[in-house]
């Protein structure tokens, strides 16, 4: 799969597009193939690492999980063990 990541906390020009494996559901979780994103302000302050206080959630000196975006809308693939709601499709 393709997503933007940022491997450190900057301007939008530390966003690059990189081919990551494609992850599994886990119990609890479902996998979404996602047709559409946006960018919210959250987005900004994750992406900048401010204010500071934003780090102790993300990592402090680089960012835990280099994906960025947590808006999206799409069809979902798979579902992890005790999912109930959502099914494939």
């Amino acid at each position: 799969m393709q997503a933007f990541v940022y491997r450190c906390y900057g301007s939008p020009q530390v966003l690059k597009l990189e081919s990551l494996a494609k992850p599994s559901a886990g119990a609890g979780e479902i996998l979404v193939r996602v047709r559409a994103a946006s960018v919210n302000p959250i987005d900004w302050h994750y992406l900048r690492g401010t204010p500071y206080l934003v780090r102790a959630d993300s990592g402090i000196g680089a960012p835990h999980n280099p994906r960025v975006g947590g808006d999206f809308a799409g069809a979902v693939e798979a579902v992890g063990a005790d999912v109930t709601h959502f099914h494939p499709g």
